[in-house]
């Protein structure tokens, strides 16, 4: 089963970015993730928080594939790089519907 990354992140001292932009979009890739959003364009419908400065959102191949990454020793100096340097949330999603209704492709 698929699972998606989804980063919110208010950045409140940028130098980090560019570096970790580099280097972190390296990873992904030779982990098994896909960019499907890296942007700072989105639009609250509804809701009460703010919408996030920049929100990313990584397609994985399986939960493992996201965790392997996520606590690689690879990724790890670049994860505090942008915790120093940024207000983040992020949360791995499920790539299914509970209910059964909806086509989710595998």
């Amino acid at each position: 089963m698929k699972y998606y990354a989804l980063g919110q992140i208010d950045v409140t001292d940028p130098a980090w970015i560019r570096e970790y932009v580099t280097q972190v979009t390296a990873i992904v890739q030779r982990r098994g993730g896909r960019y499907l959003a890296r942007t700072q364009r989105t639009e609250m419908l509804e809701g009460e928080r703010e919408a996030p400065g920049t929100l990313v959102l990584i397609e994985w191949p399986t939960r493992e594939a996201a965790l392997a990454f996520y606590d690689s020793d690879e990724y790890r100096p670049c994860r505090e790089d942008r915790r120093r340097g940024a207000r983040n949330e992020f949360m791995l999603i499920a790539g299914e519907d509970v209910t059964g209704v909806a086509r989710i492709e595998a």
